[in-house]
This record gives structure tokens, C-alpha cells and sequence, in this order.
């Protein structure tokens, strides 16, 4: 939980600092996107339909922990995704920042702005499920965590298509 919470309070930092005219700049599309998506992980409550118990006495309390797992773990998967992209972000717009100098772009800044985007494209398609996933594999079983509990990859993405939008 205190990772989720770091990431959140990260991504909450991030603003865009632009002129109108650059208010479509596709690295700034991204960064107000990465904020609504935060936002909307942050609101969205526990699903009603997940804390319905179990049939069986004794279950019910093991099926609830599990239904918490797997919620907590999609939301921290999710955080993740949207800080990697947010970091992205921010990286092309102080890549852009620094180019431009805080004026209008010259024909000369054009193959350092068109690097900056390139640079942008690379870093959010390398922005993967399965990385993210194996991230916290392995920082969590560096860090001595018991993941014999943790959820499959394929759950955890099929508790994030339950998210409202």
C-alpha cells in the first residue's frame, strides 16, 4: 500500500506547464491522461460484487483476502503503468523545455524536438504489462515479500477491465 500511495502522490505532482498553443503536443496529451487515470484508480471503490461471501463456512473469510489481494494488486499494477508513462512525460516535456529555451520552435529545433518525440514513442511502448509484472516480482521477492499469494498477471488485468471507466 505505501508503494500505491508514493506512486499516486507522484503522479498528482506531475502538471502540465504549457502554452495554449501547445495544449494538443501529444507528451502533454499524455501527462493530463496519466492524471485522469489516477484520479479515476483512486475513486473507484472496492466492487460491492467482490465482497460477497462464500458459500462454504470458513472460506468466506479466504475468499474475501484474496478478492483484497487481487484488487490491491491491480491497483498497484495500474499506478505503476500510469507513473511509467507520467515519467515518460515529463521526460519529453523537459527534453522539449530545454530545446525550445521558453520560446516559439525554430526550423532549426525541428530534429531535436522530432528526437524528443522518438524518444517519447520508445519509452511508452516499452511500458508493458508483463515488464511491469516482472518488476514487482522481483523487487518483491528481493525485498523478502511472500508471493505465494500474489495473483496471476492475466487476474490482475482482468480486475483492471473491471474498473468503471
Amino acid at each position: 500500500m505505501t508503494e500505491f500511495q508514493s506512486l499516486q502522490r507522484r503522479i498528482a505532482e506531475y502538471s502540465p506547464n504549457h502554452s495554449p498553443d501547445e495544449y494538443f503536443e501529444e507528451g502533454y496529451e499524455v501527462l493530463r491522461q496519466c492524471r485522469a487515470e489516477a484520479q479515476a484508480v483512486l475513486g473507484a471503490p472496492y466492487p460491492v460484487e467482490l465482497s460477497a461471501a462464500s458459500s462454504v463456512s470458513g472460506d468466506s473469510e479466504k475468499c474475501q483476502l484474496q478478492r483484497i489481494i487481487v484488487d490491491a494488486s491491480a491497483r498497484r499494477f495500474q499506478s505503476k503503468k500510469i507513473y511509467l508513462r507520467a515519467v515518460a512525460a515529463v521526460r519529453w516535456s523537459n527534453t522539449r523545455n530545454t530545446v525550445l529555451q521558453s520560446g516559439k520552435p525554430l526550423q532549426q529545433q525541428a530534429v531535436l524536438l522530432q528526437q524528443a518525440d522518438a524518444s517519447l514513442h520508445t519509452e511508452l511502448a516499452a511500458v508493458t504489462d508483463t515488464r511491469i509484472y516482472n518488476e514487482f516480482r522481483q523487487t518483491d521477492s528481493e525485498a523478502g515479500y511472500w508471493l505465494q499469494e500474489d495473483p496471476p498477471l492475466a487476474t490482475i488485468l482482468d480486475r483492471m477491465r473491471a474498473y468503471p471507466a
